[in-house]
């Protein structure tokens, strides 16, 4: 089982050796058959083509363990874009294959994640890839509000019509001046990056009338040095907020963490009203 990088828009990104082990495999199994077609056809690679998308690759992946080892066949696995299985399907059809003993080759090549992270301007030494932010505004804030004392880059993938919204949780989990990018379009004729601290990049955005169209990866940079250092006050008065009430959960942080009272107050304030949105 192959799993091959395939463009993330330009298609003249795709390796040699792609075109070499697509051109060679007995079947290669496509996120969107359509999108994959136009790829092979532009290549002139003509083989056996079959879809294998979330809704179908659970109950496919048995049945392709079964015909690559009683059929002695090689099968390439792509998705749309990018490396197959980051946001994209295929993970249930990998984990057969190393339970069964089928060898898994990876055939390495574009990547959203690694190409913004790259132009982004914000730190690459460590990062982390946080898939899609739910959809849900409540949920969205949620998440972000759980990576906020994060003191490494985290990368999105967001929808390009929640682009706008998800920016202005950021600045509502994270504050105003936190650094962001946002890549949009990678790779094809009008890639574009907006970079800066998240409220010019939200207001440079909503002055672009083609902000919200096409590919989009967020990028946030890292927390400063003073949130991080609220991290655990934060996560002490979350719980014990549940249980104490403010005065009595702030006294009993404060002489676990020496963190100062004033500001252990404010914390517990901005938690209450979280709570309550």
């Amino acid at each position: 089982m192959y799993l091959v990088a395939t463009p993330i828009g330009n298609l003249a990104d795709i390796t040699r050796r792609a075109l070499q082990v697509l051109a060679g495999v007995d079947l290669i199994l496509a996120e969107d058959t359509r999108t994959t077609l136009h790829l092979l056809d532009h290549y002139q690679v003509h083989r056996p083509l079959e879809s294998l998308h979330q809704q179908n690759e659970q109950a496919r992946a048995e049945s392709l363990v079964r015909r690559l080892l009683q059929e002695s066949l090689a099968m390439a696995l792509v998705s749309d874009a990018g490396m197959p299985l980051i946001s994209d399907p295929g993970f249930p059809l990998v984990a057969a294959c190393i339970k069964a003993g089928i060898p898994v080759r990876v055939i390495p090549g574009p990547s959203a994640v690694l190409a913004a992270l790259a132009a982004s301007g914000l730190p690459a030494t460590t990062f982390s890839f946080e898939g899609f932010l739910p959809p849900r505004q409540a949920a969205r804030r949620a998440r972000l509000q759980s990576l906020a004392t994060a003191t490494r880059t985290l990368v999105f993938f967001e929808a390009p019509h929640r682009i706008l919204e998800a920016l202005a949780d950021v600045i509502a989990a994270m504050g105003e001046g936190r650094a962001v990018c946002v890549a949009r379009e990678l790779t094809k004729l009008h890639e574009v990056f907006y970079r800066g601290c998240a409220a010019e990049v939200l207001m440079r955005m909503q002055a672009d009338p083609h902000a919200e169209k096409g590919e989009i990866v967020l990028l946030v940079g890292p927390a400063p040095e003073a949130a991080a250092d609220e991290d655990l006050p934060r996560r002490l008065l979350t719980v014990l907020l549940g249980h104490l009430s403010r005065r009595d959960a702030v006294d009993a942080v404060a002489a676990a963490t020496g963190f100062p009272r004033n500001r252990l107050y404010d914390l517990a304030l901005s938690l209450k009203t979280e709570s309550a949105d």
